[in-house]
Parts: C-alpha cells; sequence; structure tokens
C-alpha cells in the first residue's frame, strides 16, 4: 500500500465504526496560551476534554497535522539524525468522547492492524500502565486483560508513569495509556535480542507506532487527580512510522512519504542517498523541513522574527544551512522542493495546491536573506578567526559565539565546523551560560502561574449574547487566580456574557461588573479552549452575587467601525488587483486596522486611491450589514463567503454579508455602513515575499488625521505668504536648497585638497618607508577615508595613520601601499584593533585598510603612537 493509500484505509476503517471524519485542525494554534503550535492530534477536541464545550459527535477521527519543536514536546535536534523523529509529522486518531472505552479501543486497534494492515503478530507489542504509589494508581489491570485476548504475555509490557501515563500539561486531562509497539528487525537480529528488552530504548526498528490514551482524570494545580465527568478515549498513531511497517522498510525516510523529495534533493545536488551518512542526514532534515515550512505558511504563519514565526524561520534556516554546508548548495534550492511535496501531499491537503505560489515565494525570500545572513556571519568570523590567531589564542570565547547566533542567526555548529578547519575551538560552556540567560529572560518575560478553577455554579452552557447585548446580568460560574510577571490578577467565567473575547484579529471587549455597590473593572476578555474568560485586577467581595455586566460602547463602536472596515477593504483590494489577494492576518482594535494579503509587488498610488475610494463609496451607500447566524458551512459557501486558510470551521458557521463583501466571521460589527464615516489609508508595505500590509483608521480617527494634514498645509502657506503656486514655491526652495549643497561640497572637496597637500608636506622616511601620522581637525570618518585613499593613490610606499576627534568620538585610521602589505607582513586590520584599546573602542578591516571608533579622544595621540611603534617593529625587524 502507498500512503495515500494506508491514510485512507484508516479513515475508512473507523468510519465503518461510526467515527466522523474530521478535517486537520491548523498546525498554528490561535486561541491557546499554553501550546504554540498543535502538537498532538487531540489539541483541538482540547475544549470537550475540559468540558468547556459540549460534545456534539460521540466518536471521531482524523489524520492531523502537528509539529513538535518547542515546550514539553521538542523533536528537533533528533530530526534527521535518526530514521523515525520528524518535526511535522501526521498522527491518526480515533476518539470517543464519553462513550466506548478500553475495551472498544483494543479491539479495533488489534483489528485494522492485523486484520486490514496485516501487520505480522509476532512482532507486536503492547504496554500498560504499571501504576504509581505517588498518585495511588494500581496497574492498568483493566487493558492488560483485554490485550490478552490478542498477544501472549510476553508481549504485554508494564510501562512507568513516564512512558504509560499520558498528561496534557502540567495541568488538565490525563490518564493511563496502552501503547503498541513493532519490531521491524530481521529474523537473525530478533533472535539475538528479544524485541520486548528493546521497547523504549530508542532503537530504530523497535518504535512505537500507536498510543492509546484512556483520558479519565483531571490533573490540578495541587497535583492531585480528580475523575473527569466523562471517560474519553484519545489515540494516536504516528502516520509515517505506520507507513514504514506496512512497507517493510528500516527508516520512516524510505517510504513514499519523504522518498520523492529527497531524491528531488539528492538530484539538484549531485549526490546519491545511501553512501554517506552527513549527506544522508542533510537530505533527510530537508526533506522534513520543507514539509513543516510549506504547511505552516499555507496555515497562515508566516516566517518572522517573534512567536510561532520565528521557529517556523529557525527551522527553515536550519535546512538552508544543512544544504550549504553538507550538499554545496549556495543558491536558493528549498522553493523549489515545493512543487513534488504537492505530488506526494496535494491530493489528501489541497490547501498545498492553493497556496503553491505564495509557499515559494516566501521561501525563496527566506532563503536569499538568509543566504546574505550566512556571508555577512562567515565575514565575521573570519575577522574573529584572525584576532584569535594573532592573540595566539586557541579558544573563542562562548559569548562571542552567541553573537553570532544570537544578533546574525548564525547557526553553532557552523561556527564550529569552520573553526575547526581553522584549528580553533569554541568555549562551549560560555556559550551555554549565554544561551540560557536569553531563556530565562525570555521565561521571566512571558511568565504565567494559573491556579486551579474554583467552580461556584454548575452551568454547563456559557453563553454569548454580545452581539445584541452591550449589558445584562450575569453570574460568575467559576475563577482562577493568575500571575503574570509578578501581578496578581483573576480570570472569571460568566453563565452569560455580552463581552466579546479577543479572536479573529478583533481584541477583547473592556468594561465593568457591578453588584450591591461594588464595581470591577474588566481589563481584557480572551477566549481560551472554548471559554470566553474575563480578566480583573480584583476579585469581588462575594463572588456569588447576581452583577450587571457592562461593556464599553464607545470602544466598542470603534472596534466595529474598524472590523467592518476591513471587510470592505478586502473586498475592495480583490476589485483592484484580482481574485489572488487573500487575507493573511489582520488586527482589529478601537484606534486603528491592520490587513495582511497575498499580494506580490508594491501598491501603485493610483491604486491605493481607487482602494480609498471604493471603500468610501461604500461607506456613503450606508449598505445594510446582514449577518446569518449558524448557518450550515455549505449554504455559507454557495453565498460566495470565503473559507480562510488556517482557520477551522464547525458544521455551522456566522456569515457577514456587505453588499458584494461575503465572509466567514465571528467579530462584532456595525448595523450600517455609514457608521464608519470615514476611510484613510495610512501605510502599505510588505511584511514577507508574496504579503503585504495596510494600515488604516476610520470615523474620527481618519477625520483627525486629515484634518493635521490641512493644518500642516496652512503652515506652508503661511510660511511662505502665499497660497498661488505653492508646489512651485516649494520646488523651487528645494532646487535652490540643492544647488547650495552642491556648492558647498564644493568647497569642502578643495578644502580636503588643502588639507591633503598640507599632509605630504610632513611626510617622514624610514627604509624607504613614507610615513603620514597626524591628529586631524575634520568634520567626519568619510573626510579622513577620503583623504587616506588619495594619499594612496599619489604617495608611493605610504603608511598613513590618522586621528580625530569626532563630536566627541574617537577615530583611529591606517591605511598602507598594497606593496607594503606583502613586503613586511603588515595587516591594518590587526593593527588598528590593538592600537584601538587607547581610545576604548574597536575596529577592524582590511590588510591595508582599518579603522576604528572609541570613546575617549584622550587618548588619540597614544593611539597613533602604538599604531607607529607597531608598523616600525615590522619595518624595522
Amino acid at each position: 500500500m502507498n500512503s495515500s493509500e494506508i491514510r485512507q484505509t484508516f479513515l475508512d476503517f473507523f468510519e465503518s465504526k461510526q467515527h466522523k471524519i474530521e478535517s486537520s485542525a491548523a498546525m498554528v494554534i490561535k486561541d491557546d496560551p499554553t501550546l504554540m503550535f498543535t502538537n498532538a492530534g487531540m489539541n483541538q477536541f482540547k475544549d470537550v476534554f475540559l468540558g468547556n464545550s459540549p460534545i456534539k459527535y460521540k466518536r471521531i477521527t482524523n489524520s492531523q497535522k502537528c509539529l513538535r519543536v518547542s515546550g514539553k514536546h521538542n523533536d528537533l535536534e533528533e530530526v534527521g539524525h535518526d530514521t523515525y523523529h520528524h518535526t511535522m509529522f501526521e498522527m491518526l486518531g480515533n476518539w470517543s468522547f464519553g462513550d466506548y472505552f478500553k475495551k472498544e479501543a483494543i479491539d479495533w486497534a488489534w483489528e485494522l492492524l492485523v486484520d486490514v494492515l496485516k501487520l505480522p503478530t509476532d512482532r507486536l507489542y503492547a504496554s500498560v500502565f504499571e501504576g504509581s504509589e505517588e498518585d495511588k494508581m494500581e496497574r492498568d489491570n483493566e487493558a492488560a486483560g483485554y490485550w490478552e485476548k490478542y498477544l501472549p504475555v510476553s508481549h504485554i509490557i508494564n510501562g512507568n508513569k513516564k512512558d504509560n501515563f499520558w498528561e496534557m500539561g502540567d495541568v488538565g486531562p490525563c490518564g493511563p495509556c496502552s501503547e503498541i509497539h513493532i519490531d521491524l528487525r530481521s529474523e537473525d537480529e530478533r533472535k539475538l535480542i528479544d524485541g520486548r528488552d528493546l521497547i523504549n530504548m530508542d532503537h530504530p526498528q523497535v518504535v512505537e507506532i500507536w498510543n492509546l490514551v484512556f483520558m479519565q482524570f483531571n490533573r490540578k494545580a495541587d497535583g492531585s487527580l480528580e475523575a473527569l465527568p466523562h471517560q474519553h478515549v484519545d489515540t494516536g498513531m504516528g502516520f509515517e512510522r505506520l507507513c514504514m511497517a506496512i512497507q517493510n522498510k528500516q527508516s520512516n525516510y524510505d517510504t513514499d512519504v519523504f522518498q520523492p523529495i529527497i531524491q528531488t534533493i539528492a538530484k539538484m545536488c549531485g549526490k546519491t542517498y545511501g553512501e554517506n551518512e552527513e549527506v544522508d542526514i542533510a537530505l533527510r532534515v530537508i526533506a522534513d523541513h520543507i514539509r513543516t515550512i510549506s504547511f505552516a505558511i499555507t496555515d497562515g504563519q508566516l516566517p518572522s522574527n517573534n512567536k510561532a514565526g520565528y521557529v517556523i524561520r529557525r527551522i527553515l534556516r536550519r535546512a538552508v544551512r544543512y544544504g550549504y554546508t553538507f550538499l554545496d548548495l549556495k543558491d536558493p534550492f528549498m522553493y523549489r522542493l515545493v512543487e513534488v511535496l504537492i505530488e506526494v501531499m496535494g491530493k489528501h491537503f489541497p490547501e498545498l495546491i492553493k497556496q503553491q505560489g505564495l509557499i515559494e515565494k516566501v521561501v525563496k525570500e527566506e532563503e536569499n536573506s538568509f543566504l546574505r545572513t550566512l556571508a555577512n556571519g562567515i565575514k565575521l568570523l573570519d575577522q574573529i578567526i584572525e584576532k584569535t590567531k594573532a592573540d595566539d589564542f586557541k579558544v573563542v570565547q562562548g559569548k562571542v559565539a552567541f553573537e553570532l547566533y544570537d544578533t546574525y542567526g548564525f547557526p553553532l555548529d557552523l561556527t564550529e565546523l569552520i573553526l575547526k578547519e581553522n584549528n580553533l575551538v569554541v568555549n562551549r560552556r560560555e556559550f551555554n551560560e549565554a544561551m540560557e540567560a536569553q531563556k530565562n529572560r525570555s521565561r521571566s518575560a512571558t511568565a504565567m502561574e494559573t491556579g486551579d478553577w474554583i467552580e461556584i455554579l454548575k452551568d454547563d452552557k456559557e453563553e454569548f449574547v454580545g452581539y445584541d447585548y452591550l449589558s445584562t446580568d450575569v453570574k460568575i460560574t467559576r475563577y482562577r487566580k493568575m500571575n503574570i510577571k509578578g501581578k496578581d490578577l483573576f480570570q472569571l467565567v460568566f453563565n452569560i456574557t455580552p463581552f466579546y473575547g479577543e479572536s479573529g484579529g478583533q481584541v477583547g471587549d473592556t468594561g465593568y461588573i457591578e453588584a450591591n455597590g461594588e464595581k470591577i473593572s474588566i481589563v481584557d476578555t480572551k477566549k481560551e479552549t472554548g471559554l470566553i474568560i474575563h480578566i480583573t485586577d480584583e476579585l469581588p467581595s462575594d463572588p456569588t452575587l447576581t452583577f450587571k455586566a457592562v461593556v464599553n460602547a464607545e470602544k466598542r463602536q470603534l472596534i466595529a467601525n474598524n472590523h467592518t472596515a476591513t471587510h470592505l477593504l478586502h473586498a475592495a483590494l480583490r476589485e483592484v488587483l484580482g481574485d489572488h489577494v487573500e487575507q493573511k492576518g489582520s488586527l482589529v482594535n478601537p484606534d486603528h486596522l491592520r490587513f495582511d494579503f497575498a499580494h506580490f509587488q508594491k501598491l501603485t498610488e493610483e491604486e491605493i486611491a481607487k482602494v480609498e475610494e471604493i471603500v468610501n463609496r461604500k461607506i456613503r451607500e450606508n449598505a445594510t450589514c446582514e449577518i446569518k447566524n449558524g448557518i450550515p458551512m455549505q449554504e455559507a459557501v454557495d453565498l460566495g463567503a470565503m473559507a480562510l486558510f488556517g482557520e477551522k470551521y464547525g458544521d455551522l458557521v456566522r456569515v457577514v454579508k456587505l453588499n458584494e463583501s461575503v465572509e466567514l466571521c465571528g467579530g462584532t460589527h456595525v448595523k450600517a455602513t455609514g457608521q464608519i464615516g470615514l476611510f484613510k489609508l495610512t501605510s502599505e508595505g510588505a511584511i514577507s515575499a508574496g504579503v503585504r500590509r495596510i494600515e488604516a483608521i476610520t470615523a474620527d480617527k481618519a477625520e483627525k488625521y486629515i484634518n493635521d494634514k490641512l493644518n500642516t498645509l496652512k503652515e506652508i502657506e503661511r510660511t511662505f505668504k502665499s497660497n498661488q503656486n505653492l508646489l512651485k514655491n516649494i520646488e523651487a526652495l528645494i532646487s535652490e536648497n540643492s544647488e547650495m549643497k552642491k556648492g558647498l561640497e564644493a568647497f569642502q572637496k578643495d578644502q580636503l585638497k588643502l588639507v591633503k597637500n598640507a599632509l605630504k608636506s610632513e611626510i617622514s622616511e624610514t627604509k624607504g618607508v613614507n610615513f603620514i601620522s597626524k591628529k586631524m581637525n575634520v568634520k567626519s570618518a568619510a573626510d579622513i577615508k577620503d583623504i587616506a585613499f588619495s594619499l594612496k593613490a599619489e604617495v608611493e610606499n605610504l603608511v598613513f595613520i590618522a586621528g580625530a576627534d569626532l563630536g566627541g568620538k574617537a577615530n583611529l585610521t591606517i591605511i598602507f601601499s598594497d606593496n607594503l602589505v606583502k613586503e613586511y607582513d603588515l595587516n591594518a586590520g590587526a593593527i588598528v584593533r590593538e592600537a584601538a584599546k587607547e581610545i576604548k573602542g574597536g575596529g577592524g578591516g582590511q590588510a591595508f585598510f582599518a579603522s576604528a571608533g572609541g570613546k575617549d579622544p584622550q587618548g588619540i595621540d597614544a593611539a597613533i603612537s602604538t599604531a607607529k611603534k607597531m608598523i616600525l617593529h615590522k619595518i624595522e625587524g
């Protein structure tokens, strides 16, 4: 069976067991502050496990895109070096929400693996939870009993809490699990060592393929366990490992999931897979990483310098670096792999096909950028190597290597590889200390602790009424304390709420709740695992009261103005630029709106003007905002609504229609477009290859913006004492200024010639070498450089050393005639670095020309003297 057939067989099997097939959720998580990426198949059902959302389907199956590169689950360093870890992987899963439990989960797992997929029974093992004294739990004899129907007791293994007790995190749903392992070794190897002795021992051919998790507990903040209201089953099978087992391969990378990609890379670089371990690792890393990057971009996550975007950028750069170092791929190549990835996975994930152009453009631009970074890093590293050798050291400081990594994105392993070629090493201890210090800074910047929920009112339903009401009576159903960066806050959940929780780019509402004369401010509202969470600075003195909840109406109106304007903007962009325009992100707050969209070139002034004109025309039309709540997804599509990639929609959706604009949206909007008042686009630019960003303002903010511009224009008119031919007056002033600037530059050049000629009269000669060393009175480092190169062109056998006080900063410049560099082994870069110590600074450059800066102008004379002594020492031997 090929990989597509294996995936479909799994889904068909569980569909025959009355499971609903769900599509994969996005790999990048947007409404869960505890997770950056989907790292397990159950993430999208977390709110169901927690009891925050109702159970819509008791049985579900799917293939979920997962990513494990950060946090508790981080497989990045193993990827490519072993045969079965990946960054992005597919998790085949089946779920029971309060329906079947251990018996059916085990029976069906066996039926699928053995009866349908024909895996050999003698190679299968199952592990069960051995129990825990700490948690007062006995061995999972129930699961073991079900396994004994199919496996000999010798193939049923006790597993510890680490391997056989699955937990969502430090707190939350958890339970014992039963792992299924397969032994893929040769018959000869199996005779030497029993497979059970290699379970969970990181053997590349004795691997876990399926984990059956029996969710039955909730881990509280104090570490104790309590029974969940319903028992659930959550299983996850590694698709790539299953393919390895069924296709009888020794590595995931030998299956048809990866081989077409690996062979394409091998062809690009002229290498053969399977001949050299370093080359093979590089090929595997790149084949793995192109999947991750492509799916992340498809799901709406572009490479960037923060959070999830930074993780994706790191993965892409890691792949480029492996190609650069081990496959001699010095030009962009990753983007050329998207086509073969689509051939392998596009049928099941059609979003890859739809987004192919965007993926390729983003990846190519990122590659070009990082290759420039690598080139700059190598130049810097060359200088570091030169200085280290000049100082007769063998070890490069760890903090220097960390700066290369942190500031320039230069990987440590590449630094070490280049240093090794120069018989140098990095102080790893110092590097690790610098890395740990950075991680600690990052942890403290985002540190958040939350306590257990304290339940006040048992209410399974939390209803949002904020589309229709800005105030209502509410009761607190639960609350908990949280601490962010040392500050205590409280999270409240209501039975009914008018507050909109931050989502879909729209910020959360603020306002207050009030009872018995006590008013508590709601400082923010978030959505988390199916709950709308209201954040306060203090807890009501009596949380059991009925409170009046009031949304800040003015702020809500401004947000609604901007949100509806983004819909009008999206439609206008598609009208002006074409149907390829698709939303790639947005931010809607009371002050402005931000809209990211797919487009491949800068908008012209005419296009911007046309977009503004269309949006403002739609505002003046005062079109009614038609909203359809809870309609079937297919009906929404028939109405023309666009589903955004990276978003997961339910069976019933909300549609916002404004004439030609039809979008799926859960945000708040104006009743009619006239309420927006005015739209003004304030900026347009690129945020990555193929994605541009528009920022705009509406209503009173737009009015103020235009009035400020008009006032500025009036001030200019007053300055010229005329409003006639104002543009011509400004152009004339610019022209006059330009002529004066040219005259000044000519005068300055003449002055520099005089300075240069004066310096030539001060030449002193030693052993045929013409020395000029002088503390100069000039205005800029550029002036010194001009003089230095002019002297070099006019004076033979020149050594020129110049110092200057440039506005309280010291400068030191050295230049040599080229023949002196070779004859006396002179190096201006090394000399200037040593001499710069006198001015409390540093610098560098080439062998014939270098400069340094420092903070102590008092040391200029000493710096010139030091440099001259070093040069004379070389010349006089």
